[in-house]
């Protein structure tokens, strides 16, 4: 347990590197030195032993580390698409939209005009009713005065 705790690569706690961007995925990298087949004292060979499995820690360390940048990236890579996806379903129902209240308008616009020019054409055929009475008013008065011009008699 002693060698374990030994061993530990002290962390830089605190200092968090940004996750990358979508495109830029790394490979995952094994390590592994080769021992050189020398004979050495058993001191040594412990000290490289120790090297050894301190590379190989670190190694393992890096590896994890990429594994999880890795995961963490795909993930946030899926969750930007759905985003994207559901912006542009909402951009395209909004520009629908838009275009059936533009239809809406120009379609009520029409009808309104239409509603317009008919109340003028009405409006001028009851003038014209009018002018015509009234000039057949005036003929009738005309003429009615003519006849009591005629018999000298007063209305």
């Amino acid at each position: 347990m002693a060698k374990v705790e030994a061993m530990k690569v002290k962390r830089n706690e605190g200092q968090r590197r940004p996750i990358p961007p979508c495109e830029d995925f790394k490979a995952l990298n094994i390590v592994e030195k080769p021992v050189p087949a020398v004979k050495k004292k058993p001191k040594d060979r412990e000290a490289v032993a120790k090297k050894k499995t301190l590379a190989l820690i670190k190694a393992w360390e890096g590896n994890e580390k990429s594994k999880a940048e890795n995961k963490a990236r795909k993930k946030i890579c899926a969750i930007e698409a759905w985003e994207n996806t559901n912006k542009a379903t909402l951009e395209a129902g909004l520009k629908k939209f838009k275009e059936e209240q533009k239809k809406k308008e120009a379609e009520y616009v029409e009808k309104m005009k239409n509603e317009a020019a008919q109340v003028h054409k009405e409006a001028k055929e009851k003038k014209a009713i009018i002018e015509a009475k009234r000039e057949e008013d005036l003929l009738k008065a005309e003429d009615m005065a003519a006849k009591y011009r005629a018999n000298g008699t007063v209305p």
